[in-house]
């Protein structure tokens, strides 16, 4: 197969999805990568040549990669994610009112242009976690504690923080200081925990832990509502059960067994069968979003294996081989990748 990778500069050394890029090409697959902030790209003739089997986006917020992503889904080229589900979660407050409109756990949310506008939320809701709207890999995530200290300096309006854009508050969920974050990898789900950037201090050994049935269930919703196959969620135990504080698409997959070659696998997938996209119509606005039986039956899948601590297994190479043929000339340059440092076991990336 041919595909296309779209890499931000933020992830240019980092083990996702350089060492899925290097699998690929061992399994002899060609892969092209465009830098998106720091190529000169002839967009038109690149997209329309439609040469590339797929395209796959590791941005961040905000850059020109999603941009680049949606000029070719507009010809009918295949993107993983599908592109309409990747806007509908980098927009934090977009994916807040769309999760909370289907019934998953999600914080009551407040978006402002100015932090001190948060001032007007009763004092009761406080501490607040402020963020950007379009903020990654924990970027300005604050926690704030009373109204008066909606200003104070290292926080969204401080010198540390973003100028401009949107940002969402949301009441701070009381936990153990551990966020646990639930990977999906094309219907695989993997738990691990971490150190929540809200509680630094508190020492946490990141690793892979069980998963429940009811935090399976969450994280599988999220897949059918916004129609993402690889795809991250935070999720933090409170008083009252889990609730969801973030959705990242294509994160760094942190902990999971065998990621490279199990991401690696999925792409090819999804890549050949096109992404499944089930949340256009959330994400658009339009009608709901489906669920057949299918769903359900999928949805309880999940759950049983995962609550028999049964782990999927990722394609054979010999799976992953099939269907590399010879390309014609690419309309990229593909640049050599730089080869992480660090072992595949700890592969980097955002929250």
């Amino acid at each position: 197969m041919r595909l296309c990778f779209l890499v931000e500069e933020q992830y240019r050394h980092d083990g996702m999805p350089l060492e899925v890029i290097h699998q690929l090409r061992a399994w002899g697959h060609q892969v092209d990568v465009v830098w998106p902030g720091r190529s000169l790209i002839r967009i038109s003739e690149a997209i329309q040549a439609g040469s590339h089997d797929a395209w796959v986006l590791k941005t961040v917020s905000g850059g020109p990669g999603l941009t680049l992503l949606e000029a070719a889904a507009s010809v009918g080229l295949t993107t993983v994610n599908d592109v309409r589900a990747i806007r509908g979660v980098r927009d934090k407050a977009l994916a807040a009112v769309i999760a909370r409109g289907k019934g998953l756990p999600v914080p009551v949310t407040y978006a402002a242009a100015r932090p001190e506008e948060f001032a007007e939320i009763a004092e009761a809701e406080f501490p607040l976690v402020v963020k950007p709207a379009d903020g990654s890999s924990g970027r300005a995530v604050r926690l704030v504690a009373t109204p008066d200290r909606l200003l104070e300096p290292g926080g969204p309006a401080g010198p540390d923080g973003p100028v401009g854009g949107l940002l969402i508050a949301q009441p701070y969920v009381p936990n153990s200081g551990t966020d646990l974050k639930v990977y999906s990898v094309a219907g695989e789900l993997y738990a691990t925990e971490r150190c929540s950037p809200l509680h630094p201090a508190h020492a946490v050994r990141e690793r892979q832990v069980p998963l429940t049935p009811e935090v399976a269930r969450i994280t599988a919703g999220i897949g059918d509502v916004f129609g993402l196959d690889l795809y991250g969620v935070d999720i933090l135990l409170g008083p009252d059960g889990p609730v969801v504080v973030d959705i990242n698409d294509f994160p760094s997959f942190r902990q999971v067994p065998d990621a490279v070659a199990r991401v690696s696998a999925a792409v090819l997938d999804l890549a050949r069968n096109g992404a499944r996209g089930r949340g256009r119509e959330a994400c658009g606005g339009e009608a709901s979003v489906r669920e057949d039986a299918q769903d359900m039956q999928d949805a309880q899948d999940v759950q049983d294996t995962q609550a028999a601590g049964r782990t999927g297994a990722a394609a054979p190479p010999a799976t992953a081989q099939a269907g590399a043929t010879a390309a014609p000339p690419s309309p990229f340059a593909a640049p050599s990748v730089p080869r992480p440092t660090r072992p595949a076991a700890s592969i980097g990336g955002g929250r």
